[in-house]
């Protein structure tokens, strides 16, 4: 199965859970540095409007930036 591109503008629910539901997150460190890693990585590309980080999955709830630039986000019409 192909990949399918994310879309510039819509909306996404992010999700993943550990292997077995074992835990992701060991240690208070561990999700200090998973969200440094989301700042350099999806912060440029996407707008967060939500985010649950529990010991075995995580949720985010992103909008794709468009490529205006526009450093505010606006609703889909």
């Amino acid at each position: 199965m192909k990949p399918i591109p994310l879309q510039y503008g819509l909306y996404y629910h992010i999700y993943n859970r550990g292997n077995n539901r074992e835990n992701i997150f060991l240690e208070e460190r561990n999700y200090r540095y998973f969200l440094q890693l989301y700042l350099k990585y999806i912060e440029p590309i996407a707008w967060t409007f939500a985010y649950c980080l529990l010991r075995n999955h995580f949720h985010f709830l992103v909008r794709i930036k468009d490529l205006t630039g526009d450093p505010t986000p606006r609703p889909v019409t």
